[in-house]
C-alpha cells in the first residue's frame, strides 16, 4: 500500500508532499469546483508530479446531481469525462463519484438511472485506462451501503469502491464488516480519524487518535488483497494552521507503523 494526502489541485503539494515522504496525491473537485479550470491546470501538474517523483493515485467529484426525473444529467456526465481525461492524462488511476437520490422517482428507478449513468462512465473510463468507483460518503449519494452496492456493484462487477471508515462510523454501520464484505472492491481509502460521544459525531481529528480500529481495519485490508492508497484527509475545524499540520504528521508515523 502506498501513503498520501488529499490535497489543492496546486503544483507546490507535490513539492509539500515529497518533503513529507508521502507517495501521491489526491484531488477532490467537488460540486463547487470548477471543472475546466481544473483540466486546464493539468499540464502544470504534470510537470511537477514528474519533477517531485509524486503520483496522483485518484481524482473524485463528490456533491454533484449526476441524475434527475428527466433522467442522466448529460452535463455532469461531460464533466466526469473530462476528470476521467485529466486522470489518464496524470497517470491517475482512479476516477470516484457518487449518485444522488431523486425523491419525485421510486428506489427502482433510482437504481435504473445509477446504472445508466455509472455503465456510461466505466465505458469511457476503461478507454483511456482509468478505474472508476463510487464513495461510500452519504454527500448527495445513495450508492453508499451494502444494500446498493448489492444491487449497482452487483450489475456492475467492474465497478470499484472508495471506503472511508468515518462514513460507515457516523452512519451507524459496522466498517469492519464492510470492509470484510467489500474490501475486494476497495480501489482508494480515505484515512481520516472520527469521535463519536454520546451518539453523536463530536470530531474528525488526526487518524490515530480517534475510535477507529486503524490495526485490525489494515489486517482486514491485507486480509482482502489490497494494495492501492491510502489517503490521509484532514477534515476537522479543529485540527487547522500549525496544530493541523502536526496533526497530519501525526497520522503520516501513525499509518507508516502498519504498513507492511
Amino acid at each position: 500500500m502506498k501513503l498520501g494526502i488529499i490535497a489543492d489541485a496546486l503544483a507546490e503539494r507535490f513539492y509539500e508532499a515529497q518533503a513529507k515522504g508521502l507517495q501521491f496525491l489526491e484531488f477532490c473537485i467537488n460540486v463547487e469546483k470548477d471543472v475546466e479550470a481544473f483540466a486546464a491546470s493539468v499540464p502544470e501538474l504534470k510537470q511537477a508530479s514528474e519533477k517531485s517523483g509524486v503520483g496522483v493515485a485518484s481524482i473524485g467529484r463528490w456533491g454533484s446531481e449526476r441524475i434527475n426525473a428527466q433522467g442522466v444529467n448529460a452535463e455532469e456526465l461531460e464533466k466526469s469525462r473530462k476528470l476521467i481525461d485529466a486522470a489518464a492524462e496524470l497517470g491517475c488511476p482512479n476516477f470516484v463519484c457518487g449518485i444522488n437520490y431523486v425523491e419525485e422517482l421510486s428506489y427502482f428507478d433510482n437504481v435504473k438511472l445509477a446504472i445508466e449513468f455509472l455503465s456510461a462512465v466505466l465505458e469511457y473510463g476503461a478507454s483511456k485506462g482509468v478505474a472508476v468507483s463510487t464513495y461510500n460518503c452519504s454527500w448527495n449519494n445513495f450508492v453508499d451501503n451494502d444494500g446498493a452496492w448489492r444491487i449497482i456493484h452487483g450489475h456492475l462487477p467492474q465497478l470499484g469502491i472508495k471506503y472511508d471508515p468515518s462514513h460507515s462510523r457516523y452512519a451507524g454501520r459496522d466498517y469492519l464488516k464492510e470492509a470484510r464484505d467489500w474490501g475486494g472492491k476497495f480501489r482508494h481509502v480515505h484515512i481520516k480519524g472520527s469521535v463519536i460521544i454520546d451518539g453523536e459525531r463530536f470530531d474528525d481529528p488526526p487518524a490515530g487518535m480517534d475510535q477507529t480500529d486503524w490495526g485490525t481495519f489494515m489486517a482486514v485490508l491485507y486480509g482482502k488483497g489490497y494494495e492501492g492508497g491510502l489517503s490521509i484527509e484532514p477534515h476537522s475545524h479543529v485540527w487547522q494552521g500549525e496544530l493541523g499540520d502536526r496533526g497530519v504528521q501525526f497520522t503520516i508515523d501513525y499509518m507508516r507503523k502498519l504498513i507492511l
